[in-house]
C-alpha cells in the first residue's frame, strides 16, 4: 500500500470519519478553518486518491460522491509497519528508547502499555 502525502491523508481522514460517501463540498466543510483549500485543489487530491485506489467515486444526482475503498485500520496498520521498519529497524528497544527520551513516558503511559502487553500475552 502506498504512503499518502499529508494533504491526501487529511482528506482520507475526513472521508473515514464520515463513515459514508461524501461530496467534495462536505469534505471542504470538514477542513479546519485554518486549512481551507480551493475546490480545484480538493478535486485534484480526490482524483489522485481515486487513481491510487483509496477512494471510489460515483454520481449521485448532480454531485460526485466519494467513499473509502481502503479502511482506516488497513492503512494505519500498513503505515505503522512501514514506520516501524524504517525508523526503528523493527526493534522494540529502539522504539521504546525513542518514546522514553525527551519528555519521556508518564506513569499512566507505562500502565497503559503494561495492560496492553498483558492483554496481548493472554491472547497467545
Amino acid at each position: 500500500m502506498r504512503r499518502l502525502p499529508d494533504s491526501e491523508l487529511e482528506l482520507m481522514m475526513i472521508i473515514w470519519e464520515a463513515e459514508k460517501a461524501v461530496t467534495r463540498t462536505e469534505i471542504e466543510a470538514y477542513l479546519p478553518a485554518d486549512r481551507k483549500l480551493s475546490s480545484t485543489t480538493v478535486l485534484s487530491f480526490l482524483t489522485r486518491l481515486q487513481k491510487k485506489g483509496f477512494v471510489g467515486v460515483r454520481k449521485q444526482g448532480r454531485n460526485n460522491v466519494y467513499e473509502a475503498l481502503i479502511s482506516r485500520d488497513a492503512y494505519l496498520q500498513a503505515e505503522s509497519r512501514s514506520i516501524w521498519k524504517r525508523l526503528f529497524q523493527g526493534s522494540v528497544k529502539n522504539f521504546m528508547t525513542a518514546l522514553s527520551d525527551g519528555e519521556g513516558l508518564t506513569d499512566r503511559d507505562l500502565y497503559e502499555l503494561q495492560e496492553f502487553l498483558n492483554q496481548k500475552k493472554g491472547e497467545q
